[in-house]
């Protein structure tokens, strides 16, 4: 019987973000991208959130290499906590395999292999697949489709990409090369669905250059730029903008600091001799000859946007009067705190300028006319959409279906499904370990379900300790129980309500001595179940109860 091909994504479905696909056919595994998300507004302090990956911890001995579309997080931020378990080459565009290594490098993952591939159209041979590079647009440069051909056929692996007629810089698209892929005989696509559901044509990255023209153009005050770091055909849009209009250029944020050394070495981004400056002598220079490229385009609590306006900054403070242009769109989850820093900015004098406001974010994404064109370019046999909620996955799936694929061949598969694949059929077939790992802080520790759980419970409830001193010759009570209250009441203001909550203790103490109950445990359990049930009776609140039994 002949080996089907599988298919197994670890993240990216159901979800924006968190992008890692897997692909195996007998003894051989290549990892497609190996990104993070963000965490829900109830991750209570999760940081970021990455893929579970205890499937490819456990057939590491099978993984050939790790190949990356491009730099965005979402597709190479999962590297530094995954290589820690699997260390094994990477492959990745000059852009991408520079911030890679530098992001390995500040995690000490010094012994990680990152090879560049140079060009699109070099093909990676890894075990029984080899991977060709093929040149798209998306809002970071350096962005590759993957062909991957495999024993059972061509895989058309899209990444994030979109129809560029005008790019910023480099080429369209290479629409030679799908057409060439369509007429040799595309078995499967996997494409972008984060899109799908706006019609037409996305907006060319140029147009964004044009509005920053216009809010440059005789503008008198201090311009404040933010975008994603990774965005160096914005960032270089700002830059021209800046010596169009005779202003110096000085730069906040490590990300960013960090994005633009490496493009800048590159070749990606160019910047003319002098134009940058110091951030500690922007002051020296009137308003209008100076403008700041920051982070902080997501409302980030640490990012160098958020502590401008919030007055955090050590070296920058808004004035009056100062543009601030916030060239993105809110990451969806993140609503909320890019207007709480928007709100911010106003609050203090500034002239602020949003997407809701102006035209300064166009997507990178494809729509839905570019989606079909692409199937239209490469005539795929069977298709699985990906990089998208359930609702995107299924409106893509449709989409399929007006093209010509029969629906059938379509799979609309979930985290941890494994799609099997031969020449002639395409199904689900069983799951692999897979989730969400919620990392919290450096990183060191995982956060358990059960964890997150207890966050949740003292954010909505708060917690009450118990403390009770017992003898330790007869076991009777020495002092009055101590009740201590943390996010649940304030105890000056319910005076009353804590002097029940004493007699319920020492009634259930009581009850436990007249029983001859020694089991100090036991005691716990009676105190925390007398009291949790006396407060849900007068305040419908369940607080977090926790009991200390000393014995003196």
């Amino acid at each position: 019987m002949a080996e089907k091909l599988k298919i197994i994504s670890l993240g990216g479905l159901n979800e924006i973000g968190k992008n890692l696909t897997v692909y195996e056919y007998e003894n051989d595994i290549i990892i497609v991208d190996c990104g993070l998300g963000f965490p829900d507004d109830d991750m209570y302090g999760v940081d970021i959130v990455i893929p579970n990956v205890d499937y490819l911890i456990e057939n590491k001995q099978k993984i050939r290499g790790i190949v990356l579309t491009h730099g965005h997080e979402d597709h190479i931020g999962a590297l530094p906590y995954v290589m820690r378990d699997i260390n094994v080459p990477i492959y990745a565009t000059p852009l991408t395999a520079g911030l890679v290594g530098l992001k390995l490098a500040e995690n000490k993952l010094l012994e990680s292999t990152v090879i560049e591939v140079k060009k699109p159209g070099d093909v990676i041979k890894l075990g029984c697949f080899k991977v060709e590079l093929i040149h798209v647009n998306h809002s970071i440069h350096d962005t590759v489709m993957l062909s991957i051909r495999t024993p059972v056929g061509i895989i058309l692996h899209t990444g994030d990409f979109k129809f560029d007629s005008t790019p910023v810089s480099g080429d369209m698209i290479d629409i030679a090369r799908l057409g060439e892929l369509g007429k040799k005989g595309v078995l499967a696509l996997l494409s972008d669905s984060t899109n799908v559901e706006k019609p037409g044509y996305s907006t060319s990255e140029s147009k964004v250059g044009q509005r920053f023209d216009e809010l440059f153009q005789g503008c008198t005050q201090r311009i404040i730029v933010t975008t994603f770091a990774s965005n160096v055909h914005r960032v270089q849009q700002v830059i021209d903008c800046a010596v169009k209009y005779g202003r110096r250029v000085a730069i906040t944020g490590r990300s960013m600091e960090n994005a633009l050394r490496v493009s800048t070495e590159l070749g990606c981004v160019k910047i003319p001799d002098g134009l940058i400056m110091d951030l500690s002598k922007i002051n020296n220079l009137p308003p209008d000859k100076i403008v700041i490229i920051t982070t902080g385009s997501q409302g980030e609590p640490m990012s160098a946007l958020y502590r401008i306006a919030f007055s955090g900054h050590k070296q920058i403070e808004i004035k009056s009067g100062d543009r601030v242009i916030i060239s993105a769109s809110a990451v969806p989850g993140n609503e909320r705190t890019v207007s709480r820093v928007i709100d911010e900015l106003f609050r203090r004098g500034a002239e602020v300028i949003y997407d809701k406001v102006s035209e300064l974010h166009v997507s990178g994404h494809a729509y839905q006319e570019e989606l079909k064109m692409l199937m239209a370019l490469t005539k795929p046999r069977f298709f699985v959409p990906v990089h998208g909620e359930h609702r995107h996955l299924c409106i893509h799936a449709k989409l399929a279906e007006t093209m010509g694929i029969a629906s059938r061949n379509i799979v609309i598969a979930d985290i941890g499904q494994v799609i099997e694949l031969s020449g002639k059929r395409i199904c689900k077939n069983g799951t692999v370990p897979s989730g969400k790992v919620l990392v919290d802080g450096t990183g060191d520790f995982d956060i358990t379900s059960v964890v997150l759980r207890d966050r949740k419970h003292l954010a909505q409830d708060g917690m009450i300790v118990v403390i009770i001193n017992l003898s330790s010759e007869d076991g009777s009570l020495i002092t009055e129980p101590d009740i201590i209250t943390r996010g649940f009441i304030y105890v000056k203001e319910s005076e009353e309500l804590m002097q029940e909550l004493k007699a319920v203790v020492l009634k259930t103490i009581e009850n436990c001595i007249a029983e001859n109950l020694s089991d100090r445990s036991a005691l716990k359990r009676s105190i925390r179940t007398e009291l949790s049930e006396y407060l849900y009776k007068k305040t419908k609140r369940k607080p977090m109860i926790l009991t200390t039994v000393t014995e003196i």
